[in-house]
């Protein structure tokens, strides 16, 4: 397969000129501190529709003929795909249907439906959602947009690649979050073509890695599952066209838990003040869990910015727990006046705010006199977690378990 060449991508960026908007590079003091080393985020989530959707999707667009553009397209899409080719459509005047997942995230369904496409909900998962859109394709004989597989998206998508190098020319590593792997393909293609050491590094949720597998058979292979909060990138397997790409020119794959998804989506809200998704923020989270594999200057491209203000709050408290900032504890006391107020005294000295309590008289382990308590309390991280244990400890109070 022939890949996309950097004149392909000017050329699609030439195009972008007056469509998308060239996203800023941030410094980031804290994850630099983290690495030893120079980070800067590459702010995708601030760009069009809140991600770097809108520019595969435009170019592949403009590149239809009077006759494809008048019967319409169709894309299937989690969110950012959908919203991509929604406002692509749009500007150029192409009626767009697009079909999303029966549970996609209310915000990114609004915003598709704001651009004037027409959304179908359907299907429990994706590659369900996919199989509607081309089954609409081959009936209605609209041109099926797909989120990654065609030249035209990744050539889209390596203009990230040229405005990385134009705002950083130093840079030696680019982190890149994977899912079908249209963006890392497009940055690895712009970028090599010019400057063949830097590293370009593809990562992956680990709950939905497909690219270690299917690099190691020398093919795309679908996963079975793909259990992650980070929606966006969770495609069960990768496309051929970016396969070719990848395959060649990209370094390696790291892949994150869901624990650094969480601690990183964390941090750019309180250190960097983004509002990330917890698929754009995947690069952040390599720094945080594979320090060591990256060469200063780093660039941490941060793909999306779509998410359910729901979902923000119950990843914040993910990202608390994971980073040490709640700490839940089981503690036996003696059933006597004072017990309890002593007990929330100390914790009030040791700055441990109490979030909730619970108290208890019955339980087949209590014996006469005791009670069981279970509090919940707000932490400064893992060396104040660690500290308010010992120091309960310390004075006598028995620790049943701790969260």
């Amino acid at each position: 397969m022939q890949l996309v060449d950097l004149d392909r991508i000017r050329e699609a960026d030439a195009l972008l000129a007056k469509v998308a908007r060239r996203t800023p590079m941030e410094h980031s003091r804290v994850l630099g501190e983290y690495t030893g080393g120079e980070v800067h985020l590459k702010c995708e989530n601030l760009q069009r529709t809140g991600s770097f959707k809108l520019r595969g999707a435009y170019v592949r667009l403009l590149g239809l003929n009077a006759e494809r553009r008048a019967a319409g397209v169709v894309a299937a899409s989690a969110g950012n795909h959908a919203q991509g080719v929604a406002l692509a459509a749009h500007l150029l005047g192409i009626p767009a249907t697009v079909y999303m997942p029966e549970r996609a995230p209310l915000p990114k369904l609004a915003a598709t439906k704001s651009y004037g496409a027409q959304v179908t909900l359907h299907g429990a998962v994706l590659a369900e959602t996919l199989a509607a859109a081309k089954e609409h394709a081959e009936r209605t004989g609209a041109e099926f947009i797909h989120p990654f597989d065609h030249p035209d998206i990744v050539a889209g998508q390596g203009t990230v690649g040229l405005e990385i190098l134009e705002q950083l020319p130093e840079v030696r590593t680019i982190l890149v979050p994977t899912g079908g792997g249209g963006l890392v393909a497009g940055v690895a293609a712009a970028v090599k073509a010019t400057r063949p050491d830097v590293r370009v590094l593809a990562v992956q949720a680990e709950q939905a890695a497909a690219w270690p597998p299917s690099l190691a058979a020398g093919k795309p292979v679908p996963l079975t599952d793909t259990q992650t909060m980070a929606d966006g990138i969770a495609v069960g397997e990768p496309g051929a066209v970016p396969f070719a790409h990848v395959s060649e020119l990209v370094d390696g794959v790291l892949t994150v838990s869901e624990e650094s998804l969480s601690r990183a989506l964390l941090l750019c809200l309180e250190r960097a003040k983004l509002v990330v998704e917890p698929a754009g923020v995947a690069a952040v989270a390599a720094l945080l869990e594979h320090p060591e594999q990256v060469v200063s200057p780093t660039a941490a491209v941060v793909s999306g910015g779509n998410i359910d203000p729901l979902l923000l709050l119950q990843l914040i408290q993910h990202g608390m727990t994971s980073a040490g900032r709640y700490l839940s504890l089981s503690v036996r006391l003696p059933d006597r006046p004072g017990s309890l107020a002593g007990l929330l005294a100390q914790l009030g000295e040791l700055n441990a705010n109490v979030i909730d309590i619970e108290h208890s008289r019955i339980s087949g382990a209590l014996a006469l006199g005791e009670v069981d308590v279970e509090v919940s309390l707000e932490t400064r991280g893992q060396e104040h977690r660690e500290y308010v244990v010992a120091q309960l400890e310390a004075a006598g109070h028995t620790i049943l378990a701790r969260r």
